[in-house]
């Protein structure tokens, strides 16, 4: 439910899949299923049939996958797709590729600099996985090609995974298939940013603003209000956020109801929900500050973490 440019991603999300003619979305939920009931409350997102999954406990990746497979009744081929991840990936041309394989499941790569937080996978010429080796020491990894994410699966592949415990989709599900040689990966050579970390959740954003996946979009909402003699640049402004005069915003991200007052700077950070940077005060570096917190006037912060109210 975080926004990115003042949408849910889980509306972007959605709304790619929507492009590519899927109507029925089944979203796998643990920590406050409410927040999306609360904010889909007749079931409908942009077009899309919503089913709530919502483990009783953590099963972790695969064993999520399986319950909400279960729990949604779904007996034929289905995608998956992580709820972090923006990507503007072919999805017809995923699929196939899955079917032209014969494959039991297909996972989809994307190129990166430093794959040790991911999962890589080297392949054949035929796009064939040879091994499927979770998050390696940087300088260990024998590919740049990591997991992306979205995952083209045979209903079959929900029968090899074992219920009533956790069970990890890239620790155990993946190099079965891998070893049994039905698992094959797509490189979708496309648009795609993971936003679990504060540098990527910015770095999605100011890719909207800048017209990096299409045209521009203005990331000030309507509902904001930004003081004539505040400078903003290349930045999402929320609705209800206030800049005051002589305060400065560059490449940051001010979600709903957050404060910038006069004097203040904010570079390359993210303020949460009603948060307030005070008079004078300096946020950068991939600051988090928390929802309704406070940086108290003539603070200098870079790269901090503060908490928010009742954290």
């Amino acid at each position: 439910m975080l926004p990115v440019v003042n949408r849910p991603i889980i509306e972007h999300i959605v709304g790619h899949l929507a492009r590519y003619g899927v109507d029925d979305v089944v979203l796998s939920l643990g920590y406050r299923p409410d927040a999306f009931a609360e904010s889909y409350p007749g079931g409908r997102c942009l077009g899309t049939t919503l089913h709530y999954a919502v483990e009783p406990e953590a099963l972790d990746t695969a064993g999520a996958i399986r319950f909400a497979a279960r729990d949604a009744g779904i007996d034929e081929r289905f995608l998956v797709v992580n709820g972090d991840v923006l990507t503007d990936l072919d999805i017809d041309g995923l699929v196939a590729f899955h079917h032209e394989r014969g494959a039991e499941a297909t996972i989809t790569l994307h190129r990166v600099d430093d794959p040790s937080r991911y999962g890589v996978v080297p392949t054949d010429d035929d796009g064939r996985v040879r091994a499927f080796i979770e998050k390696p020491p940087r300088d260990e990894a024998p590919t740049d090609l990591i997991n992306a994410g979205t995952y083209v699966l045979e209903h079959s592949v929900v029968e090899r995974i074992p219920g009533g415990r956790r069970v990890s989709v890239e620790r155990e599900t993946f190099p079965a298939l891998t070893e049994d040689g039905t698992l094959y990966a797509f490189d979708g050579d496309t648009y795609w940013i993971d936003t679990g970390t504060p540098q990527e959740y910015v770095r999605a954003q100011m890719d909207l603003v800048d017209g990096v996946r299409g045209a521009p979009v203005d990331g000030v909402h309507a509902g904001a209000k930004v003081d004539d003699e505040a400078r903003l640049e290349r930045s999402v402004v929320g609705p209800g956020a206030v800049v005051d005069a002589g305060a400065r915003v560059v490449g940051s991200v001010l979600l709903p109801g957050a404060r910038v007052a006069a004097g203040a700077v904010v570079d390359s950070s993210v303020l949460g929900e009603g948060a307030e940077v005070s008079c004078g005060a300096r946020v950068e570096g991939y600051s988090v500050i928390g929802d309704r917190g406070v940086v108290p006037r003539a603070a200098r912060l870079a790269g901090a973490r503060v908490p928010g109210e009742g954290a």
